[in-house]
């Protein structure tokens, strides 16, 4: 059984081929209207969403299948031990997505499906996210290599799931993250990362700028503690170290890479409001790769299930354009 709980479980080939599938998707949307005919994603969400939830429901409908939602706090995931759920609503669905808190539950589920599980967001990993950021990249770039990223904020799993990416696909990453999130925190990651030559971390913003390609920001509050009253010490911690970071005109020193945001967007903290709508930014159509990438991640997975209940060989499909 093949999940994708982050790109660790992907090739840089395999990357490569959903990056070229998602564009061809995008471009071509009318050859995938019965991909999924009649096949059933499950949505599981134990945070919050808005491009997860709308992006993967659409994307999923526009190949002729069906998204069943299911909130885990209103179910009897809250109750009860995972497996003996997922060993149920996996006999209910082809896919399962799942955006939940730990990680660790995420791999709970995944060892007790019996269908595929992709990774919706965690605390550590956000792996469509990156798929669709590295979409958009190869959009705009037609190519990875002698391109560079700056991904400037908390090293979240955002971070984490950028330096998976440009490992997998040879692109060099700069990391300008003053603070780190323990619990997003993955040490033989970061040990690869150092051993690939490809990721920097400093904390020199004006010099990752000079020679960045693009420049990615996110959130400096996680999302579940935004509008939390007990988190406001840490709140006013972050805000006070990252405001220097802040992307804007100033910071940018008269370059135009390309900005990138994962959304929501804080305006006034991690960016700047003027940059957002400014003629470099990406933002928006790096959201609606979302829903593009998760097709062709979807249509990987379902494929390569296919191949075993046919009889055939079990292996990785090779995605064609």
């Amino acid at each position: 059984m093949m999940h994708v709980l982050s790109l660790q479980e992907l090739t840089g080939e395999q990357i490569m081929q959903l990056v070229k599938k998602a564009i061809d998707i995008k471009k071509h949307p009318e050859n995938y209207y019965h991909a999924c005919f009649r096949k059933g994603l499950l949505m599981l969400f134990q945070k919050t969403s808005t491009r997860t939830m709308l992006s993967f429901h659409s994307g999923i409908a526009q190949m002729g299948g069906y998204a069943v939602l299911m909130d885990w706090n209103n179910s009897n995931f809250s109750i009860s031990p995972i497996q003996y759920e997922a060993r149920y609503v996996s006999t209910n669905c082809d896919v399962i997505m799942a955006r939940l808190k730990k990680h660790s539950d995420l791999q709970e589920l995944a060892k007790y499906s019996l269908v595929p599980v992709i990774n919706g967001c965690c605390e550590k990993f956000h792996p469509t996210q990156a798929l669709a950021d590295l979409m958009t990249i190869y959009e705009v770039a037609g190519t990875f290599q002698g391109v560079t990223l700056t991904y400037v904020g908390i090293h979240n799993n955002i971070a984490n799931s950028l330096v998976q990416a440009c490992i997998k696909v040879g692109m060099k990453l700069n990391l300008v993250t003053p603070i780190v999130n323990e619990s997003s925190w993955d040490e033989s990651l970061m040990k690869e990362a150092e051993n690939s030559g490809l990721v920097t971390r400093t904390t020199d913003l004006a010099q990752a700028v000079c020679e960045s390609n693009f420049i990615y920001t996110d959130t400096w509050i996680d999302m579940e503690y935004f509008n939390d009253p007990s988190y406001e010490q840490e709140r006013n911690v972050r805000i006070k170290t990252m405001s220097k970071y802040q992307l804007n005109r100033q910071n940018l020193q008269g370059f135009t890479p390309c900005i990138m945001h994962d959304m929501p967007i804080h305006p006034g903290y991690e960016i700047e409001e003027e940059l957002i709508e400014a003629p470099e930014s990406i933002i928006y159509t790096q959201a609606e790769n979302r829903m593009h990438a998760e097709k062709a991640l979807l249509l990987h997975l379902l494929q390569a299930e296919n191949s075993k209940v046919e009889g055939g060989p079990v292996h990785q499909v090779e995605l064609t354009i």
